[in-house]
């Protein structure tokens, strides 16, 4: 059976635990932080989610086993007056890497801005994650910039 990609239903008992079990994978990554997320939060992210209006997450199956994930978020662009469609979280699990799993669900993200009419996609990266880096990268991301003048887009945060 090919790989497949599904949106996932957050009242939904096996998806609420394979976005969890995905979730957690990504946190114990070296890019995604290196540390276990707290089972309170992996128990009950989708639940959380789904409380969100402009989330939605997708899963990559093979067979029964997920293997990726991407959690997303419709936002605004204030200068294009049409929304935009965030990658919040995404993370292919280590035995699926190379195998253009991240090509799939990315497209699958396109297909799905395009039907909700956004001007771009967003997503972060680490500089050191030269592997998303390559991936984004071969799918047409680049560095955001209005000028060249003013340099490229620094993400950053204020932690609460």
């Amino acid at each position: 059976m090919p790989i497949q990609v599904i949106q996932a239903d957050y009242l939904n008992p096996k998806h609420q635990q394979d976005l969890g079990t995905m979730l957690s994978a990504y946190a114990q990554d070296p890019m995604g932080g290196g540390c276990s997320l707290p089972k309170e939060i992996s128990d009950s992210i989708a639940l959380k989610l789904a409380n969100v209006p402009t989330a939605f997450s997708l899963l990559c199956y093979d067979d029964e086993k997920p293997i990726a994930l991407a959690n997303c978020f419709e936002v605004f662009s204030t200068f294009k007056g049409k929304p935009i469609i965030n990658i919040h979280d995404f993370a292919v699990i280590t035995d699926y890497r190379g195998r253009r799993i991240s090509q799939l669900l990315l497209a699958e993200i396109e297909r799905r801005a395009k039907l909700k009419g956004c001007c771009k996609i967003t997503l972060e990266v680490l500089e050191g994650n030269k592997a998303a880096q390559q991936a984004y990268f071969k799918f047409g991301f680049a560095g955001y910039e209005l000028d060249p003048a003013a340099g490229k887009a620094l993400f950053w945060e204020k932690p609460l």
